[in-house]
């Protein structure tokens, strides 16, 4: 199995990838302060699956697919910045006044959409890629291997969205007045716009 040393580099790899500011905390953050922690709690259920799948996807070779396949990376890159430009849109417009949304139909809202934008995102798939047969060691079995990554991936990245939910969910108390409200959130709105453009550039072949 892996060393102990190979694990922890991976861990604090990961960690680091995860603090850079991306499509996921930007959205959590436009969340937590317009709908609350528990439509934030629910879109990191989501963001967890999606990077579950996309993490398994890439080990059962969808991610070497993506790098020799340039019409379906393209198609999958154009989709995720399409949506992540749509719900920095939707976040602006739904600055000026809060709706309430049912409990049971906004937690299964964002939880689709936390697993649709890190399922539409192919750079998620190809830092599996690249990255996983880094650690891995050719002379014993790869699938527990892939998995264990996965699951160390999957956990760090989590622990940071929680984090970032309960704070963004903290500030939400701070801006209760309407107008500071509805500059906070339409500031964090475009910001996710400029993460998807970002994006869009970062991503390109």
């Amino acid at each position: 199995m892996i060393e102990l040393a190979a694990l922890a580099t991976f861990a604090f790899t990961v960690l680091v990838i995860e603090l850079t500011p991306g499509p996921n905390m930007a959205w959590l953050a436009v969340l937590s302060v317009s709908e609350g922690r528990r439509a934030g709690f629910a879109a990191v259920a989501g963001i967890a699956l999606g990077l579950t799948v996309v993490a398994a996807a890439a080990a059962l070779g969808l991610g070497a697919l993506l790098e020799r396949v340039d019409w379906l990376y393209e198609t999958l890159r154009w989709a995720g910045v399409a949506f992540l430009v749509y719900l920095g849109l939707e976040g602006w417009l739904k600055a000026n006044a809060r709706q309430e949304t049912p409990e049971h139909q906004s937690k299964l809202r964002y939880f689709a959409r936390g697993f649709l934008i890190n399922a539409l995102n192919p750079k998620a798939a190809l830092f599996y890629v690249a990255v996983f047969p880094q650690f891995i060691q050719p002379d014993a079995p790869v699938a527990p291997q892939a998995a264990m990554l996965a699951v160390i991936s999957v956990s760090i990245a989590t622990l940071i969205h929680l984090g970032i939910v309960a704070l963004a969910g903290s500030a939400r108390h701070f801006l209760e007045e309407p107008k500071r409200h509805r500059i906070f959130q339409r500031a964090l709105s475009l910001l996710l716009i400029g993460v998807a453009l970002w994006l869009l550039v970062a991503t390109a072949r």
